[in-house]
């Protein structure tokens, strides 16, 4: 009721110890905060929170227009209502090294477990997008340099995101990563890999946990978990899923009633105001009120002085 019941420490430190097991973990990507309660309820591992959701969200691009606050805030929002782990998509880090600190201890104080800065230029584009440009490796050396040594807590994970197997090559974007964890990264997000083998490729010349991104339209080839696990992968998020599911139901439901005059036909295709309850805890709330109302608390206290 009213949040998550674990502390932010908990939870990152619960997701170090998750990394360190290697085995798969399964990280959708929420598109609000109710979105992640329900994660948590079908028993996934984590919670991501995706830059191109937040940038959809406020109905931009994603092009890195969305600022450092508002990304903070919509961490925030889903991270103090799930007991999961949040890992959220911090783009470039909102500028130089130095605002790669401070965009590390803002999400720090938003209770996030971890987070992920690539190395594209700033501004950067969609990673599965033509015209991608990457900066200089020893330009993304700082920005993780800069992330690891601000993090306040040491159990913060710390991802490196690479774009340039799009951009220099498979063997490049391999070279790129290894600088990276001689950084300090502990993980790496290797961008628009194309398939099993280039996977194969990553993991077996990366000793760090590695991530896969299963975004669907994409230049990536869908795998499913099995064959993920199988490859050595760590962690998989699907960060724009839900979005996309929704937003297709949405349309569908505005141009039913707009042809029909009425959302009658749409009624069993919801979600029942009952299991809405259910997942905002109505309930526990009602009870809550209940129990701190003044005549308890006045009987409470006449109890006491008798």
């Amino acid at each position: 009721m009213l949040g998550a019941t674990r502390s932010s420490t908990e939870k990152r430190r619960e997701f170090r110890r998750a990394l360190e097991s290697r085995r798969l973990l399964r990280f959708p990507g929420a598109i609000n905060a109710l979105s992640a309660i329900l994660i948590e309820k079908l028993g996934f591992d984590g919670v991501y929170v995706s830059g191109a959701v937040t940038s959809a969200s406020l109905g931009l691009p994603d092009i890195g227009l969305t600022t450092l606050s508002e990304v903070a805030a919509r961490g925030e929002e889903i991270a103090r209502m799930t007991a999961l782990p949040t890992f959220v998509d911090a783009d470039t880090g909102f500028g130089e090294p130095m605002n790669v600190a401070r965009a590390v201890r803002t999400l720090e104080d938003a209770g996030v477990a971890g987070l992920h800065i690539e190395d594209q230029v700033n501004p950067k584009r969609c990673g599965h997008l033509d015209g991608k440009e990457v900066v200089a490796t020893t330009e993304m050396v700082r920005r993780v340099a800069a992330a690891v040594g601000a993090r306040r807590d040491p159990d913060l994970i710390v991802c490196a995101r690479t774009d340039a197997r799009a951009v220099e090559g498979l063997d490049a974007a391999i070279e790129r990563a290894k600088a990276y964890v001689d950084a300090g990264a502990e993980m790496i997000f290797p961008e628009a890999l194309a398939n099993e083998h280039e996977f194969e490729a990553f993991r077996g010349a990366i000793d760090v946990p590695i991530l896969a991104n299963m975004t669907e339209f994409g230049v990536s080839k869908l795998l499913d978990v099995t064959t993920l696990a199988g490859l050595g992968v760590n962690v998989v998020i699907y960060p724009v899923t839900l979005l996309r599911i929704a937003m297709g139901a949405i349309e569908r439901a505005l141009s039913h009633i707009d042809a029909e005059g009425t959302q009658i036909g749409l009624v069993s295709e919801m979600q029942t105001r009952s299991r809405l309850y259910e997942l905002v805890d109505y309930a526990g709330c009602n009870t809550f009120d209940a129990g701190i109302s003044s005549n308890n608390i006045a009987e409470k206290r006449k109890d006491r002085d008798a």
